[in-house]
């Protein structure tokens, strides 16, 4: 902000008052006069054009040029001081007679195609007005009788056209213009001199004072304003100098104050010195004693644990003898103590070794997925026991061959995951490892574990990484530990480069996250799965647990299998499958050996029977194989176990497979989702002769349900439906984590220019217009036949060019046309036609509301379903009307204002009717 003097702030409010009520006074005035004198001109124009009109009606009548033309010289000549021109044109706009035929006559002439005037009208160009006025037959005259001026047409007989000069007033608005200025200067130089004197009497003292005060403040204590001054000024000077004799007496007092203050500061800083040493030498004493405590900690780790091992290994051994109730218990107590004991002896020695410094991490190569599997694999049996879903989401993107230390590794991951399993009672504990960064040589990933345990409060949060610390005393005492886990985690993750960190909120879970640095190996051999045996085999995938599915379905993604997946096995869709992989609850006590009728249904859908248990089920693994299950895999399913199990398939299975389905069909799982009966059905029906498997639904809703339920090859999704549009049903659907690639084709009758366009911008993969025939829908299923390449799916040279057929849009029924929108079947046509008419009372009802004035809600939406039908039907005068009417409605235009297209549609209907019950009787 730009700081003005006082001088100048007192110049500035004086002056801007003036000049502003100045200028607004001059604007104001000279406006006035100059719209004041514009509109006299064309007053006296006017008083002269409307007499002139009246005048020469009688001339014009009897085309009398030269009664008019002296009637108009007289009226230039005695107004020539204003008159530029007087003109007058016939009712063909041509010129009649002119009073200055040097001037151009069409310069007045009313541009071509524009009416002629009903009244007076005045329009300016540069420094001329133009009037013009009509000439009226005294037959009909808007005086005499009750017409409106603008319905009088057949008596004009032509208009006068008056051209005025404005320069004649122009003098007079500079005058104006000039004594508004000089008024302004006058009163500037007014303000210029009462604000000079004013400044005089008070800058002047101001700035002796401002003076004396800067002279104060460089020291100058006996510096004093001096003068004679008026009111305040005369006040301030006194305070002023006040000031001053107060700030000399401040000063000595400090300077004394200073002196006695730095003496008293030499003799604590000697003081402070010889306590610095003392100090110092005790910091080693203590440091000496603890690194010969953590050295005594951590060379007793051999003596500590082998007699611990000795006893926990012979408890096992006597464990399996035969023993009463009673013994077994007490052994298993004895068991139970020595593992706890363990853990806590290896906290702390690892605690020992780190504060000790003697953690050396190894750098070694590794597979990363077989180590994580083995993570979790151990600590699965602790989380089935308590009902807990432990899931192992590796990302494909991260590399398996690296450098580091796995040991150190899986000690984090069983760390974190240990605590998540101690503090969660129910719910997922869920392992996602992903890519972070990656270069040449080195990689960083990040790894997160969820759970949905008891949560940890905030206020307990800051001292979770606190050696010998847990977040709650009572949890302490519940779940036992040293409160040594999480400690000796971070250090082992800031080791290895990285950092460790947390999110929870109690009740609700916690989320554990780190990232560590590891080298990739340039050495590795990559042995990829021998996965393209896998190609054109399909198969079922049932697990209740949306974690677990997801992290399975990511790996049988990057499989050519064809994947159907089912939350539940009663939803599974019936049909054979090359593989079924059938997931068990880890809530699930009963043993399974009891449910035959499953396993045999189950057995019966497949050639190879996959079953996903968790841990308390494997006892009956053998049990289970002789039921018929190929093969018994230990939950959580991981990578480096199940592509096995699906490879072991195709080694072990040399017979062709019985196909269940008709093999001219594809093989693809098609929804079609439309809210028209009509169409659902015809689509139905073309799907069902071309595919293997058709899901209908008739709305969003249910067509998201189902896709929970289904793994789709293509979803046929209709635009314009009630409660839930397509687009918003295409959306939910992409969410699910299984449809992600699912192509999704939007349907519509709207054939528009850029609606392709904005269908794929909105997530369609492509677009397929109403009527739908059975060639356009071949093509489309060939493109997205699975297996088949993105490139060659949307590529332009592979789509045909429609033929359209012609169609006579003038009649009402045509059977041909209803043939080939049925593709061909006489059945199909004829029940089309049926469903029709059978709707046809429902529009009829709900037009006929809207002629009597009811207004009935929904009338475009019921008149867009009959549009759907229609083009199927082989009606094509119906259809045409009814797209006529849902467009203008849908343009906003109000459905009182169509009575005739909506009578025109009842009268449509009816010989519909009557042409259908000839047909089809």
């Amino acid at each position: 902000m730009t700081n003005y003097s006082l001088r100048a702030r007192m110049m500035i409010l004086i002056l801007a008052p003036t000049v502003l009520i100045g200028v607004l006074l001059s604007i104001f005035f000279v406006v006035h006069r100059y719209n004041d004198l514009q509109r006299q001109l064309e007053d006296a124009g006017a008083s002269i054009i409307e007499p002139l009109a009246v005048s020469s009606e009688y001339s014009m009548t009897l085309q009398d040029r030269e009664a008019i033309g002296q009637l108009i010289s007289v009226l230039h000549r005695r107004h020539s001081d204003i008159v530029r021109a007087i003109t007058i044109y016939d009712g063909h706009n041509e010129v009649f007679v002119s009073s200055n035929f040097q001037l151009d006559g069409d310069d007045l002439k009313l541009p071509g195609g524009q009416p002629f005037p009903r009244r007076l009208s005045v329009t300016r160009r540069g420094d001329t007005m133009v009037l013009r006025t009509p000439i009226l037959s005294e037959e009909l005259e808007p005086a005499k009788i009750a017409l409106p001026a603008d319905k009088i047409t057949g008596n004009m007989l032509g208009y006068v056209a008056l051209e005025l000069d404005l320069k004649s007033v122009r003098l007079q608005q500079y005058k104006e213009m000039f004594i508004s200025s000089m008024m302004i200067l006058f009163c500037i130089g007014i303000a210029l001199i009462f604000g000079w004197r004013l400044m005089r009497d008070v800058t002047g003292p101001i700035r002796n004072m401002v003076n004396t005060v800067d002279r104060i403040r460089r020291g100058q204590l006996d510096s004093r304003v001096e003068g004679f001054m008026l009111g305040e000024l005369d006040m301030l000077k006194n305070g002023i100098n006040s000031m001053a004799m107060s700030l000399a007496a401040y000063h000595e007092e400090m300077q004394h104050n200073i002196d006695q203050s730095t003496s008293d500061l030499r003799e604590t800083l000697e003081q402070m010195e010889i306590q610095n040493v003392e100090l110092d030498l005790a910091k080693k004493r203590a440091q000496e004693a603890a690194r010969i405590k953590s050295e005594f900690l951590a060379n007793m780790s051999h003596e500590l644990r082998t007699p611990l091992n000795g006893v926990i290994g012979f408890t096992r051994l006597t464990l399996k003898s035969q023993l009463n109730p009673t013994q077994r218990d007490h052994l298993l107590t004895i068991e139970r103590s020595a593992n706890n004991l363990l853990a806590i002896i290896n906290d702390v020695l690892d605690f020992s070794k780190q504060e000790a410094g003697k953690l050396i991490l190894e750098s070694i190569p590794f597979p990363l997925r077989n180590t994580l599997d083995e993570v979790v694999i151990l600590l699965a049996h602790s989380a089935h026991d308590k009902g807990l879903e432990l899931t192992l989401n590796i990302k494909n993107d991260v590399p398996d061959n690296v450098i580091g230390d796995p040991l150190r590794l899986q000690q984090v991951i069983t760390n974190l995951v240990g605590n998540a399993i101690k503090f969660t009672e129910h719910g997922n504990i869920d392992v996602v490892v992903e890519k972070r960064a990656i270069s040449n040589n080195k990689v960083q990933i990040e790894v997160q574990i969820r759970d949905t345990g008891i949560g940890i409060p905030e206020r307990d949060q800051s001292r979770l990484f606190q050696a010998f610390r847990q977040a709650d005393a009572s949890i302490s005492r519940r779940h036992g530990g040293t409160g040594l886990g999480l400690v000796i985690t971070q250090r082992l993750v800031n080791e290895m480069g990285g950092d460790i960190s947390f999110h929870s909120q109690p009740n609700r879970g916690s989320t554990f996250w780190f990232y560590i640095d590891l080298d990739l190996n340039p050495d590795a051999i990559t042995e990829a799965p021998a996965t393209e045996r896998l190609a054109g085999k399909r198969l079922a995938y049932v697990e209740p647990n949306a974690a677990a599915a997801q992290s399975t379905l990511e790996v049988l993604n990057n499989t050519p299998l064809e994947i159907i997946y089912s939350p539940s096995f009663s939803a599974l869709p019936q049909g054979h499958y090359d593989i079924l992989l059938l997931a068990v609850p880890v809530t699930v006590r009963e043993p399974l050996s009891m449910q035959h009728d499953r396993l045999a249904r189950a057995a019966a859908m497949t050639d190879y029977l996959l079953l996903a248990l968790p841990c308390h089920a494997q006892v009956n693994a053998e049990e289970l194989k002789q039921d018929g299950a190929a093969a018994c895999l230990l939950k959580p399913l991981t990578i480096t176990r199940l592509l096995p199990a699906l490879t072991e398939y195709c080694r072990t299975t040399q017979r062709v497979l019985a196909s269940h389905a008709d093999e001219s069909k594809l093989p693809m799982s098609v929804m079609a989702v439309d809210d028209n009966p009509a169409n659902l059905k015809l689509i139905g029906v073309l799907l069902d002769d071309q595919v293997q498997h058709v899901e209908l639904c008739e709305n969003g809703l249910q067509a998201i349900e189902r896709a929970k339920q289904i793994q789709f090859d293509l979803i046929l999704m209709d635009i314009q439906m009630p409660d839930m549009d397509g687009i918003r049903a295409c959306e939910l659907i992409r969410q699910l984590p299984h449809q992600q690639q699912t192509p999704v084709i939007a349907v519509t009758a709207h054939a528009m220019a850029g609606q392709k366009e904005k269908l794929l911008s909105a997530g369609m993969n492509d677009y397929l217009a109403k009527p739908i025939e059975e060639d356009k829908l071949h093509n489309l299923l060939l493109r997205y036949k699975p297996g088949l390449k993105s490139s060659t799916q949307n590529s332009p040279e592979t789509e045909e060019i429609p033929v359209e057929l012609p169609i006579n849009n003038d009649v009402t029924l045509d059977w041909q046309l209803a043939l080939r929108q049925a593709a061909g079947k006489t059945d199909l046509a004829r029940e089309m036609l049926h469903m029709l008419v059978e709707f046809l009372p429902e529009i009829r009802n709900m037009v006929e509301e809207q002629l009597v004035g009811e207004a009935p809600k929904g009338l475009p939406e019921a008149i867009h379903k009959l549009h759907g039908s229609c083009g199927y039907s082989g009606v094509p005068r119906l259809k045409n009307l009814c797209q006529l009417i849902e467009h203008q409605l849908r343009s906003g235009i109000s459905a009182d204002e169509l009575e005739p297209e909506l009578l025109e549609l009842l009268d449509e209907m009816d010989n519909v009717t009557r042409e259908a019950h000839r047909l089809i009787g």
